[in-house]
């Protein structure tokens, strides 16, 4: 057998493995289908973000049945507070990079969570899932908070500003509906210091320096051959 020949039948060895290599391959495709990111997503939006840097946004909870604000003073919990108060001041805090937060008061520093009973209170630490709330976006543009623990258990309060029953709670309730506001104080939180006013900065003039001008080039004379 020659070598053209055997060269001949390497080649078609190598192209029929090539395309049962290929066949296997979407055969396995096949078999396994694609991810599921969605699922993925809904997955890691439930389980608290160790990696990630918290992200921490500073505004006030307007409730739509008291028309008052949120605070949180101590262990007490209510929606009493006037426009610009400091105990309405809070600060949200990231617990995922999904839809969880944690939310706490600027002035007393606890944070709000929800007791087994299904009642508000200040807690100085909010590290448990009772502390962890999901945030719900209506259709009517105002917002509800979820307690991650207790399922379908709202933060919700009365005309008066009293804190509700969260397994008396529900998603469509008035009572669970909020507004997020701007703080009417001092520049929120990292920006504490008051904007200076825009100044000039004044400096002597200069003189510029004479520029020298170049003098001619120095012909030189022609010197006399002697004969």
């Amino acid at each position: 057998m020659t070598t053209t020949t055997m060269y001949g039948i390497n080649q078609r060895c190598i192209y029929i493995s090539f395309h049962f290599f290929v066949l296997w391959c979407q055969a396995q495709g096949e078999n396994h289908p694609s991810p599921n990111f969605n699922q993925y997503v809904r997955t890691q939006g439930a389980v608290t973000d160790q990696l990630s840097r918290r992200q921490v946004r500073v505004y006030q909870l307007y409730s739509r049945t008291s028309g008052k604000h949120v605070q949180i003073q101590g262990k007490r919990v209510s929606a009493t507070a006037e426009d610009g108060n400091t105990f309405a001041r809070l600060y949200v805090e990231t617990d995922t990079f999904g839809s969880r937060v944690r939310i706490r008061g600027a002035e007393s520093g606890r944070y709000l969570c929800m007791n087994r009973k299904g009642k508000l209170v200040g807690k100085p630490n909010g590290r448990g899932m009772d502390c962890i709330f999901t945030e719900i976006v209506l259709e009517n543009n105002y917002t509800a908070f979820q307690n991650a623990r207790y399922d379908g258990c709202f933060v919700g309060f009365t005309r008066k500003g009293r804190p509700l029953r969260a397994s008396r709670t529900r998603q469509n309730q008035r009572e669970v509906h909020f507004i997020k506001r701007l703080h009417k104080g001092p520049p929120p939180f990292p920006n504490t210091d008051h904007s200076k006013h825009f100044e000039f900065i004044r400096f002597p003039p200069i003189r510029r320096a004479k520029r020298n001008r170049k003098s001619p080039p120095t012909s030189i004379p022609p010197t006399s051959s002697s004969s």
